[in-house]
């Protein structure tokens, strides 16, 4: 399936389908310069959006994953005591609120940028079935002309039913000019460091 950047933009939910093509930059079949992408699989930490609502610099988000028994972090996190990292749960978090941004016209590839809290008061095992991510959006803003955009958000992480982890004020900027496009060539965004926005 493929859709327009247009029908992009005005869409409220997405399919694992579409999510997939979507991390693979295969959705969209008109996409601007610098079209970001989520992460391709095993780390892609969502199958579905539900619920997508924006209001000008406000909005929501709801999302699920289904747990897989074989699931690759169950193979090496722990043995004898399998349970999903709770650094997922937030990178889910984060992965979804860049993706608000470029469902907003954001142009640019996402860069986590922290958080103000994380509390962890349960845990992923094999045998749950479904997470769920509930994103309240604070504040999305577009700066420098559009070059970059910003959003800060609070998550709730829920598994079958139960909260089990909070995320207060978690930051995503989506910048332009900062893709490595040409890996594992040695080019001009080839090395990491401080991020100067000057």
């Amino acid at each position: 399936m493929q859709i327009s950047y247009e029908e992009f933009l005005n869409r409220t939910h997405f399919s694992k389908q579409e999510l997939l093509a979507f991390s693979y930059g295969k959705l969209v079949i008109d996409p601007p310069e610098e079209f970001s992408k989520l992460p391709t699989p095993p780390f892609l930490m969502v199958d579905r959006i539900l619920e997508l609502e924006k209001a000008g610099k406000r909005g929501r988000m709801i999302a699920e994953k289904d747990i897989q028994l074989d699931e690759w972090f169950f193979q090496c996190h722990f043995d004898g005591d399998p349970v999903q990292p709770g650094c997922l749960g937030v990178d889910a978090i984060w992965q979804l609120l860049g993706f608000y941004c470029v469902c907003n016209g954001s142009k640019g590839f996402g860069r986590a940028l922290g958080c103000k809290e994380v509390a962890f008061e349960g845990q992923i095992r094999p045998h749950n079935k479904v997470v769920r991510y509930e994103i309240e959006v604070r504040r999305f803003t577009v700066v420098q002309g559009g070059e970059a955009s910003l959003i800060v958000g609070n998550g709730n992480v829920l598994v079958d039913n139960e909260l089990i982890y909070t995320v207060k004020d978690a930051k995503v900027g989506v910048f332009t000019g900062i893709a490595y496009s040409d890996y594992p060539n040695k080019s001009k965004n080839a090395v990491g460091g401080i991020m100067n926005r000057a």
